[in-house]
């Protein structure tokens, strides 16, 4: 039971460890050295390099999600059960589809929109009331928002662990 729950709190603090650091720390950084290069198109580069770490994030925090699933299931089965089992699965349930969500939907339809707009050209370069700038914003905002479901869940789950 001991390597369960520590299997279960490994996956939460890597998930939410690692949205953390990506949105705090590892965005920021490549935006402000890509931009002090003065790199041309440093925009669409910065995007480009933040995109594909966050694509392989997505990996890391489905992994989680399905491993917090299974050490709950497995620690249900070999028993004891443990406390607010139900409400657990319900919040790893919620913070993986909501990280689904954002990864499979949210990226998908604003690659749409950057191909919409063409190889090269920043969304922020267009002028602001374009509508595809405008359906990028809005895209990238939910996808931002929809990230606090698994860090406050995750923040649950680890309430939920250290009690026991």
């Amino acid at each position: 039971m001991l390597v369960l729950r520590f299997a279960t709190v490994l996956a939460i603090a890597v998930w939410i460890g690692g949205l953390i650091v990506l949105g705090g720390i590892a965005a920021p950084a490549i935006f402000d050295v890509v931009s002090l290069r003065q790199v041309p198109d440093g925009r669409m580069l910065s995007g480009a390099i933040f995109g594909d770490v966050l694509r392989r994030f997505d990996l890391v925090s489905y992994a989680c999600g399905a491993l917090i699933l299974a050490t709950l299931a497995v620690r249900a089965v070999l028993g004891p059960r443990p406390r607010r089992f139900s409400l657990r699965v319900g919040i790893a349930v919620l913070m993986l589809g909501a990280s689904m969500y954002s990864g499979m939907v949210l990226s998908s339809r604003i690659a749409a929109v950057q191909q919409e707009i063409g190889a090269g050209v920043a969304p922020s370069s267009l002028p602001s009331g374009d509508p595809r700038r405008v359906a990028f914003g809005r895209l990238h905002g939910q996808s931002t928002l929809i990230q606090i479901v698994p860090i406050l869940g995750g923040l649950a789950l680890m309430f939920f662990e250290l009690r026991d």
